[in-house]
């Protein structure tokens, strides 16, 4: 008997009427029409053509400043340099205790939207590595429900600060999954590019992953991605590093972007945009035109990148917003990026689900049988449908095993038969 039989979902990729079944926490069987006559099995769901998506994924995000907005101050100014301060500021009254709690809370946020897997960056310039050891405690005790990736981030500069260099491979010889780093907050360009330099061998050598911020500014002549590229391939590091943020690209001569997204292409760089924060944070020093400060995401899609979309930040000196909610990063992000055509709005939701779960190097991801049976059920009828409405998850199911439901909101989705109703979807 199985474990868990979900029939009648739609699919991502637009089949209908499938059925997913379930044992030992993997998928079985993905098939059209099986029913509980022809499969029974200890739980079974009637999804009602509704879509069914594997999880949620952020593929950059910062867990230990999250849910600490207005500590010590609010960021009034809105700029990454002042949160960068403000971050600054509030690190000496930290506690282990205090990071667990706003980590774990924000971790149920996420589980109930089914979002099951993060990246986030944690900030190793504390010589005592407190934010280290916080959120180390915190994937431990998230893992039956949610894949917590770290990443080792040098928020203060790796050379810009005595110590901080040994403090980063002291973080990954405590567990932390990969390396970062943030070249353009270094003194100089050069120091910056040496960073990338020295950040990636540590990488190549401990046969780590690499996941840099990168270029966040609206300095068009910043390049460490170029440089990011280019230990990669001397490294061979191919599909193993990631560029964040990017977003000097957007105000990029377009020639040289023309040289740069084809070298990036070739070392098969990951990119993470993160349009709620960047929209924020960039174009700060503007009047108008006012620069969105996005990076290329359709150009570095068609260039056959991979793009992912990150939250970044949640209630933390940064952003004053957010609720763990994948679908609100990439509703923004198609406007940001005038990513509307259908295939693009789908593309934005491959954004969130399967890029960066490849970018985090996810084991069993996907809806195919031998997968781990995780996946979320969703009041929309296809991924176009579901970043219009941020759509309600109905139910989230981690290993086969329901972690997460909701009612499903009083308004309806034009479904066909109903008397007045219009089925727009059908006609496009």
């Amino acid at each position: 008997m199985l474990d868990l039989l979900i029939h009648d979902a739609t699919l991502p990729d637009g089949r209908k009427n499938m059925s997913i079944a379930v044992q030992d926490g993997r998928i079985a069987e993905v098939a059209e029409g099986l029913t509980a006559d022809k499969a029974p099995a200890h739980e079974t769901v009637d999804a009602g053509g509704l879509l069914v998506s594997p999880p949620f994924v952020d593929a950059h995000f910062h867990m230990d400043s999250t849910l600490s907005y207005g500590q010590p101050r609010v960021n009034e100014s809105g700029t990454l340099l002042e949160g960068i301060a403000l971050w600054g500021e509030l690190k000496p009254t930290l506690t282990h205790d205090a990071i667990v709690e706003r980590a774990l809370a924000y971790c149920d946020w996420a589980v109930a939207r089914g979002l099951l897997a993060i990246r986030s960056h944690v900030d190793t310039s504390d010589p005592g590595l407190l934010p280290v050891h916080a959120l180390l405690d915190v994937k431990r005790r998230v893992a039956p429900y949610l894949d917590l990736q770290l990443v080792a981030f040098p928020q203060d500069g790796v050379l810009r600060r005595a110590g901080a260099l040994d403090s980063l491979k002291r973080a990954l010889a405590l567990g932390v999954d990969v390396v970062g780093g943030i070249p353009h907050f270094e003194r100089t360009m050069a120091e910056g590019a040496e960073s990338v330099r020295v950040l990636c061998e540590i990488a190549a050598n401990q046969g780590k992953r690499v996941d840099m911020h990168c270029d966040e500014s609206d300095d068009p002549l910043s390049r460490h991605v170029e440089t990011l590229a280019y230990e990669t391939q001397r490294l061979g590091l191919h599909g193993r590093v990631t560029g964040s943020h990017l977003t000097s690209m957007h105000s990029m001569d377009n020639y040289y972007v023309s040289k740069l997204i084809p070298l990036m292409a070739e070392a098969q760089l990951g990119v993470v945009a993160n349009p709620l924060i960047n929209i924020t944070l960039q174009g700060r020093h503007d009047s108008y035109p006012r620069r969105r400060g996005m990076t290329r995401v359709p150009e570095l899609m068609a260039a056959g990148l991979t793009v992912a979309f990150g939250h970044d930040c949640v209630m933390d000196p940064w952003y004053a917003g957010g609720s763990a909610d994948m679908l609100e990063a990439t509703h923004m992000g198609l406007h940001v990026a005038q990513m509307t055509s259908q295939q693009a709005m789908r593309q934005c939701f491959d954004a969130v689900t399967v890029n960066p779960a490849q970018l985090l190097g996810l084991e069993g991801y996907g809806i195919v049988p031998g997968c781990h049976a995780d996946f979320v059920l969703l009041h929309a009828r296809n991924p176009v449908e579901a970043i219009r409405l941020r759509a309600a998850r109905l139910g989230v199911w981690r290993r086969g095993r329901r972690v997460a439901s909701s009612p499903a909101p009083v308004a309806n989705l034009n479904l066909p038969g109903r008397p007045g109703s219009v089925d727009w979807l059908a006609k496009i």
